[in-house]
């Protein structure tokens, strides 16, 4: 066979589905103003079904905390991993967004096959990947990614708001309502904002990037 053929042969065993595990990951954060953006793995352990999994944003908080348990509990594997708002200063959002998924997929246990990834951009991956538009609502897996991204930032946002109860993180997790605004304009932004957003590099008197 030449070498020009061979190479055609190859191409097209690329473009094959290959067997094995298959991972969904999902992120959280991407919007606020303040806090880490969290991104979650998940591969899911089929004789173990776990009812009931959603985009987590259809879902009350007392039923997400249940399914985060469910899914640490019942998965084959997981791992949740995020990006600083150092690195999301640094880097911009995006490029932050995909290092946390990078960092998540590279925390599993089990090195899956394909990586199917909510939204329409995908990190570098050392396997097959595909994004999905929607695919919280329609991928278990990345259902469950969904959940424990969403479930591991609030969290977060809780614990942040009993050292920093004057920004009201507990309550809007980070997002920019108007409790949040005002509060950055009268208090100034702390540790945690993102200074290349918009609301709060405009409070420390410079410019930056819209969320």
């Amino acid at each position: 066979m030449s070498s020009k053929r061979f190479l055609r042969a190859e191409q097209t065993r690329l473009d094959w589905d290959a067997p094995g595990l298959i991972a969904g990951v999902d992120e959280a954060g991407r919007g606020p103003l303040a806090g880490p953006v969290v991104a979650a793995a998940v591969i899911l352990e089929q004789r173990q079904p776990i009812e009931g999994l959603a985009d987590s944003k259809k879902l009350t908080a007392r039923r997400r905390d249940e399914l985060f348990d469910q899914i640490l509990d019942k998965a084959l594997c997981c791992a949740i991993a995020q990006a600083s708002v150092e690195e999301i200063d640094r880097l911009n959002i995006l490029q932050a967004t995909l290092l946390a998924m990078r960092r998540a997929v590279a925390g599993l246990r089990l090195q899956p096959a394909k990586v199917l990834v909510d939204g329409n951009r995908l990190p570098v991956l050392p396997m097959r990947a595909e994004s999905l538009v929607g695919g919280d609502a329609t991928v278990p897996a990345i259902s469950a990614a969904s959940i424990l991204a969403k479930v591991h930032r609030d969290r977060w946002c809780a614990e942040i708001d009993a050292a920093w109860p004057q920004y009201g993180f507990a309550a809007h997790k980070g997002y920019g309502t108007a409790a949040h605004l005002a509060a950055l304009r009268a208090h100034g932004a702390c540790e945690h904002h993102r200074r290349s957003f918009a609301p709060v590099a405009a409070v420390l008197g410079r410019g930056g990037n819209a969320p």
